[in-house]
């Protein structure tokens, strides 16, 4: 399509996973690499207790709900502001909806919450996911996931759960990635019989 033209439809990636999995330097990263190629981005930010962006924000939810706010006037904590944020977001998808049509033609990197609840049990992110696939924006879960969680089974088979977790839940093409793999030997070195070389290897094994 030409430059000028606005298509009908519109994609994009939902960044997930728990606090402090690098989603939103994902996105600054993703956003600079798609940039490079002459694509047009448009990053999202949907977690309103997400502060000092580093990246140029298109649509940013703290404009319509702050996280210290609610915390003030509903005497709230941290998590429970967060999910009475994402509930107030549902409640006011007109609002999101106003500011992601100009936007049509850009590729969308929406950088999303990272409590776990939001996308394993909680329903408020997958019916905004939902709506936005009304709207005919096609997106697809990015998931992520510190790649240290492979140095230890036990968090490795946790990680694994709660992705599957995740994948039934938001409903939505899904795609898991280790993230700070270049920091992974800070963690100690990671041998044959590391977790991740055993889930590697069986994998495979079950592939012939």
């Amino acid at each position: 399509l030409p430059r000028d033209s606005t298509p009908a439809t519109a994609f994009g990636q939902a960044v997930i996973g728990p606090p402090g999995s690098g989603k939103t330097t994902y996105c600054l990263g993703m956003s600079e690499f798609l940039r490079a190629l002459g694509r047009r981005v448009a990053v999202v930010n949907l977690d309103p207790a997400n502060e000092g962006l580093p990246y140029e924000c298109a649509v940013d939810v703290g404009e319509l709900v702050g996280l210290g706010d609610v915390m003030d006037a509903l005497r709230l904590g941290p998590n429970g502001g967060l999910l009475y944020c994402m509930e107030y977001l549902e409640a006011n998808l007109d609002w999101l909806r106003a500011k992601l049509d100009p936007l049509r033609g850009h590729y969308f990197l929406f950088d999303c919450p990272g409590q776990v609840e939001l996308c394993t049990h909680h329903g408020a992110l997958r019916s905004i996911f939902s709506q936005m696939a009304q709207w005919d924006l096609r997106l697809t879960a990015v998931h992520l996931v510190d790649s240290h969680y492979c140095t230890d089974p036990a968090k490795f088979i946790s990680v694994l759960c709660t992705s599957l977790a995740t994948m039934l839940h938001v409903e939505l093409p899904h795609i898991n990635l280790l993230s700070k793999m270049d920091l992974i030997e800070h963690y100690g070195k990671l041998g044959k019989s590391s977790c991740f070389g055993l889930a590697r290897s069986r994998a495979a094994a079950g592939l012939e």
